[in-house]
């Protein structure tokens, strides 16, 4: 006996109905009942529907502060020593590993030290970061829609 030549029990595997493909599929209304919404392909109501009530969630109330704001990819000052290279864009930041989203700016945060002086290029960044940088001999350059957004208030 070989592989190909094992085959189930007689009567143990029976095929799948196929419904609604003519006199061998349980014909004509292939076990749907007769017209209507349910007999319909793709057709339903959908899993939150209250019978044309409005839905639990809009009969809520609704409080607090929703803040569909900008969500950053945040680069931190003690990362910064992990990139080669003087001038830090955000194509050296990806190279490094630090910024994965492509679809997100990148901001600057103050959270450790910097060690040596450098050009950061970035979409936004934090006023105690801009001193940090600073501070150890280099200078951040702010690109983004913040830096434009603070000049058109002042």
């Amino acid at each position: 006996m070989k592989l190909h030549d094992l085959t189930p029990a007689p009567g143990s595997r029976k095929p799948k109905k196929r419904v609604g493909r003519g006199p061998g599929g349980t014909d004509k209304t292939a076990g749907r009942g007769h017209k209507g919404q349910k007999s319909r392909s793709g057709a339903g109501k959908g899993p939150f529907f209250e019978g044309g009530r409005s839905t639990l969630i809009s009969r809520l109330p609704k409080r607090g502060f929703n803040n569909v704001g900008t969500t950053y990819e945040v680069v931190n000052l003690a990362q910064l020593d992990r990139v080669e290279g003087d001038t830090l864009d955000r194509t050296a930041l990806e190279r490094a590993g630090l910024v994965r989203r492509k679809d997100r700016p990148v901001k600057l945060l103050a959270r450790g030290q910097v060690t040596r002086a450098v050009t950061v290029q970035v979409d936004a960044a934090s006023e105690a970061a801009i001193r940090a940088v600073e501070a150890a001999g280099g200078r951040v350059v702010v690109t983004g829609a913040d830096r434009q957004n603070a000049e058109q208030a002042g």
